[in-house]
């Protein structure tokens, strides 16, 4: 990205002279029923996809450290806290583009500049803005704090929906979105969208590799669909409590701390364009053709069984997933779009839950790690049931070019001291969750017992979760009180290569 130097010159000339102090409240009403006037603040800022407004370091600026009700997290990340933005940055209403830092007007990907005014702009709890809105009614402690690399903020602190109806599936009366088959209120309707639980892995693709030396084994086993997720046995479902530390573990930890976030973030929440969807559809589901972009050599062939109305994640990976009833085989894709009859995908994988197999070595998947990745996925059902019984999926800014099965493809770069992909983490049992309570208390139990498998290059901390309107953000905003150095990586398996 490039930038206006005379608009920066102008920038800094206006900041001297005008600053970007807080707004004068003595005059304010004591119930605010109308949003704040706001002050342009001399601020380069660039907004990411998700319309976010950042500094030139990257931090999120809806407000600036040491304005009055304005809040900065352990990331630097600043959010007004009593409902309103305090300094208006200016947005481009399109996404990315360059701020002239000093007209007050942005210049659009086409050269043309957009009105950015000094409209009165309102603020939800989740530090979002939106225009001339009512304040808030709660404006409690918001979960939005930090970004997926696609640009996503985790845990928007919105009030729940009852689960909300996406624009490309149906729903049921149940709250379940169901695939292609429009509004229903049958909750028998085909393809219900339930929650998802661990994948196994295909035994037809290639030469597959032994999971490792077993561990021990893990909980109660996880239904979805009828279909047992992986053999007792299997790796997403083994308890790793009790087992050692990788001999690099200190240092590893220290890397993650170093290169990026450092506290734990839930990259899902009650906004349904946050989490990963997926769907389970019936056994007589339509096989249709699949055609795959970037990596079709290692990539599963389809078909594959995915309804035209497939929910798709939202952001850039456009992960979607699906798990076929009757065979109890899930089939997953990365870049995933419509086309035709059929659907185009970057890379797809084909996962037979009832095998510990895992895909050839070197192989990607649809996460970069070559695992599945609906095992991984913290669901709200299981959560509110008290007990989740599998690994959940993480992510790391500097990933290492390595990996540990039962991962079968590797991270980044040659950092001996980054974490590879499929490295096994987990919460100590020394860390004190006495404090934390509901979904995040859960949560966190799951990680002391299961931990978290490095499965993509991603934002750090970064925990992965269904998508589900019913989520308690606030409730999973304690999760940020967690750092990174609550962490220790344990022994699995060899490291390869």
């Amino acid at each position: 990205m490039r930038l206006n130097p005379i608009a920066i010159l102008f920038s800094l000339l206006v900041a001297i002279v005008v600053g970007c102090a807080p707004l004068d409240e003595s005059n304010a009403p004591a119930t605010v029923t109308e949003p704040l006037a706001v002050r342009i603040c001399p601020e380069v800022v660039t907004p990411d996809d998700r319309g976010q407004p950042r500094d030139a370091s990257g931090h999120i600026r809806y407000c600036w450290p040491g304005m009055a009700h304005c809040y900065c997290d352990q990331d630097n990340d600043c959010y007004a806290t009593t409902g309103f933005v305090r300094c208006k940055p200016r947005t481009l209403a399109h996404g990315a583009g360059v701020y002239d830092g000093g007209s007050g007007d942005a210049i659009t990907t086409d050269g043309q500049y957009e009105d950015a005014g000094a409209t009165d702009v309102g603020m939800t709890t989740d530090g979002r803005t939106t225009e001339d809105v009512e304040a808030p009614a709660d404006a409690g402690t918001s979960a939005d704090v930090g970004t997926t690399t696609d640009g996503r903020t985790t845990a928007d602190v919105e009030a729940p929906t009852d689960a909300g109806t996406r624009t490309d599936v149906g729903t049921t009366t149940d709250g379940r979105t169901t695939t292609d088959a429009g509004t229903s209120t049958d909750v028998g309707t085909t393809a219900d969208v339930e929650a998802p639980t661990d994948a196994g892995t295909r035994t037809d693709v290639g030469t597959t590799t032994d999971a490792g030396t077993p561990l021990p084994v893990g909980g109660a086993a996880t239904i979805l669909g009828g279909c047992q997720m992986f053999p007792a046995d299997n790796p997403w479902n083994q308890d790793i409590s009790a087992l050692p530390l990788n001999p690099n573990s200190a240092a590893i930890i220290a890397n993650i701390q170093a290169n990026g976030e450092t506290t734990v973030k839930a990259d899902f929440g009650s906004n349904t364009d946050y989490g990963i969807p997926y769907v389970v559809v019936p056994s007589t589901q339509a096989f249709v053709p699949i055609n795959f972009t970037e990596f079709p050599s290692e990539s599963d062939p389809g078909p594959y069984p995915v309804p035209s109305g497939a929910p798709i994640e939202v952001g850039n990976d456009h992960h979607v997933l699906v798990l076929h009833e009757g065979s109890c085989i899930l089939y997953e894709m990365y870049h995933a779009a419509a086309s035709g009859t059929g659907w185009n995908a970057g890379s797809g994988a084909v996962f037979n839950l009832a095998s510990n197999a895992l895909r050839p070595s070197g192989w990607t998947s649809s996460d970069q790690a070559g695992l599945p990745i609906l095992p991984g996925l913290t669901r709200y059902d299981e959560v509110t049931a008290g007990e989740i019984h599998h690994a959940l999926r993480v992510t790391f800014n500097n990933t290492r070019n390595a990996w540990i099965a039962p991962a079968t493809h590797p991270g980044g770069n040659a950092d001996v001291n980054a974490p590879p992909m499929g490295l096994r983490l987990r919460l100590r049992a020394s860390f004190d969750i006495s404090t934390f309570t509901g979904e995040s208390r859960v949560i966190l139990t799951a990680l002391k017992r299961y931990g978290m498998f490095v499965a993509d290059t991603g934002s750090n901390w970064y925990i992965s979760g269904a998508t589900d309107a019913r989520w308690d953000d606030t409730d999973l905003y304690q999760l940020t009180r967690v750092p990174g150095t609550a962490f220790e990586a344990v022994e699995t398996g060899a490291l390869q290569q």
